[in-house]
């Protein structure tokens, strides 16, 4: 089995997104996703998180994913947790709109379809493939998904630590949230650029009726924040609202699961890309005075989305997370030992 897996693994030989060369927003960007999903935060979720120390801390690390790009051999595996390229999808016969949740369940649709039609795909150059991820469409819901469970996972040890553990053990589950509410919110920013969830990542390609540009816009979009300021940055916290759990039920009443939901969060953003192309063709998305105002609307409203979404993606891993049973009965049976107590059975 795992050997067919490797085979049709190395059979998904399409050009997609050399994501590795288009970071997403640059870090200014990624830090105001972060910094607006703290922002969104209750008074009432853990207090380790909400200390000027923690904040920065979760801040600085919305750029980790992209510092992992000084260690080239990392690429293979980071650079396809950037972007999914939708629009490749109807290609493989797999529908944008119900993705499965298991990321190596998706690979395997994509290269049975591969396998299937070999003549549908054009090949890739080698010596332009040398990190062998130009044949993938990306896993940017799985980048996030994954992580919200890390997180969730980290929320229900540190719950238990909390109760039974050391003051160091809660010390160091507290830094692992930090760690990974920081990191996931990379990836639930580089949802919100529009660019990363498509094939027209830098300039429009193939056939092209509205005359969109075709130039390397991509880099221009991500440092639009460059020079955003304070005041610029409390403008966007009073647009967010309180982070809210992402439990929700559709109109029968039948509950809606994460994953989907981060889907739909990605889908939404798919929709931007287009009307981001008209703005550049219209000399409204970047340039300086009124001529702009459109497009920094536009840009500042997908950063706002990017961290609306962190925060409920965070605020719900904390609700949802259930203290750690196995982890609880290892630290009964241990602290009963310290005290001289019969371990329990």
């Amino acid at each position: 089995m795992k050997k067919m897996f490797v085979r049709l693994s190395g059979l998904l030989l399409i050009a997609g997104l050399s994501s590795w060369e288009c970071q997403g927003w640059d870090y200014e960007g990624h830090r105001i996703v972060n910094q607006l999903a703290l922002a969104s935060l209750p008074t009432n979720f853990p207090a380790f998180v909400l200390t000027p120390e923690a904040k920065e801390r979760v801040a600085f690390l919305a750029g980790e994913p992209d510092r992992w790009r000084n260690n080239s051999d990392l690429s293979h595996i980071n650079a396809p947790d950037h972007f999914i390229d939708l629009d490749e999808l109807d290609m493989y016969g797999v529908d944008m709109h119900a993705l499965s949740p298991y990321r190596y369940d998706f690979v395997a649709q994509l290269a049975l379809a591969r396998a299937g039609h070999p003549d549908k795909f054009p090949l890739i150059d080698p010596d332009q493939n040398r990190d062998h991820t130009r044949q993938l469409v990306g896993f940017l819901p799985w980048a996030i998904m994954e992580n919200y469970n890390k997180l969730k996972s980290s929320f229900s040890y540190l719950k238990t630590f909390e109760k039974y553990g050391t003051p160091e053990e809660v010390a160091n589950a507290q830094q692992d949230v930090l760690y990974i509410m920081g990191v996931m919110g990379h990836y639930v920013g580089d949802a919100s650029q529009p660019l990363h969830t498509t094939k027209y990542f830098n300039g429009w390609v193939g056939e092209n009726p509205q005359h969109y540009t075709t130039a390397k816009i991509h880099s221009k979009v991500d440092g639009y924040f460059f020079k955003l300021d304070a005041a610029g940055l409390n403008e966007m916290k009073a647009r967010i609202h309180p982070a809210q759990s992402l439990s929700a039920t559709n109109g029968e009443g039948k509950s809606i699961d994460t994953f989907t939901q981060i889907e739909s969060y990605i889908l939404e953003q798919h929709k931007q890309v287009e009307p981001l192309y008209k703005l550049e063709k219209e000399g409204k998305l970047f340039g300086e005075g009124e001529a702009i105002h459109d497009g920094k609307a536009f840009l500042t409203t997908q950063i706002i989305a990017g961290g609306q979404m962190l925060g409920n993606i965070w605020y719900s891993a904390w609700q949802q997370a259930a203290p750690d049973s196995y982890l609880r009965g290892t630290l009964e049976k241990r602290n009963a030992v310290h005290a001289g107590e019969a371990p329990k059975p």
